[in-house]
């Protein structure tokens, strides 16, 4: 049998361009789940869009008969079960910074990039691994909100249905929403490299912007508010579309729109700084 030479065994073993992306992405779900914060912000993320919705929605109907007519008029069964997406984002923007900005605060991003020469595939996998788990884990919370909020309601008769108009949009929409924001957190901390810098950059873009908006001329800010990130991507899961803002399906496409800008000046300057 015919012999290799150990140039030609190290070109069998390991691809001309270095890892390939299926290796790395192994790589980073090992790191992904050997991490406590991930259990912990998932769990967070997990409890709040699962549970805020059916606590809130067991109090209205214990209180329903003192309701005044206005506040029933207001009432939306589906959009109460899916208020614990409003606390659940908090979770999952700081996971998504954590991803990579701790690995720049331990210095292990040196061995990472060492070992991974092609930082766009590192960020690629990094994306791939949080957008599938952040996606699972939000569906499901979502879902459960939902049926668990029903079930609340269904003896007041105040109950909706998967079929009803906008509602499956809106339960699905709701994960759809936290993964895009976990991708943008995560492009905030490639591109700040810092923890505390990224999260409140991330904070700033989706509570402190429709703030400062709220305070301008009314035309300029019906048209400024609608673009914003957090209110174009939170469309996803209105029940209730405004005139003034961004249908669902295209308020969603435009919260993605700012996500992929983020990505994309996080792969170029992962690729140009040092590490």
């Amino acid at each position: 049998m015919a012999t290799q030479t150990p140039a030609q065994l190290e070109r069998r073993l390991v691809p001309p361009d270095g890892p390939i992306l299926p290796d790395v992405v192994r790589s980073e779900f090992t790191k992904f789940r050997s991490v406590r914060s991930t259990y912990a912000t998932l769990a967070a993320a997990f409890v709040a869009a699962a549970a805020l919705g059916p606590v809130q929605c067991a109090l209205y109907a214990a209180r329903y008969p003192n309701v005044d007519a206005e506040e029933k008029a207001d009432f939306s069964a589906a959009h109460l079960s899916l208020n614990g997406i409003q606390l659940a984002q908090l979770a999952i923007g700081v996971l998504g910074v954590l991803l990579i900005s701790s690995e720049y605060t331990t210095g292990m991003i040196r061995a990472t990039l060492a070992a991974v020469p092609q930082r766009r595939t590192v960020l690629a996998a990094k994306a791939f691994v949080f957008t599938i788990v952040t996606l699972i884990v939000s569906e499901i919370a979502c879902f459960i909100a939902f049926f668990a909020s029903q079930a609340f309601l269904s003896p007041k008769h105040l109950n909706a249905h998967l079929s009803d108009p906008g509602v499956l949009r809106a339960v699905v929409g709701g994960g759809l929403y936290l993964a895009v924001l976990g991708l943008t957190a995560l492009a905030l901390g490639t591109v700040i490299r810092h923890s505390a810098g990224a999260i409140a950059t991330l904070f700033g873009l989706l509570f402190v912007l429709p703030g400062i908006a709220s305070a301008l001329p009314r035309a300029t800010r019906d048209a400024v508010n609608q673009y914003l990130p957090s209110n174009a991507g939170q469309q996803i899961f209105a029940l209730r579309i405004d005139p003034h803002t961004l249908q669902p399906w295209a308020g969603l496409g435009v919260f993605c729109i700012y996500a992929a800008i983020a990505l994309t000046a996080a792969a170029i300057l992962l690729r140009r700084r040092d590490a």
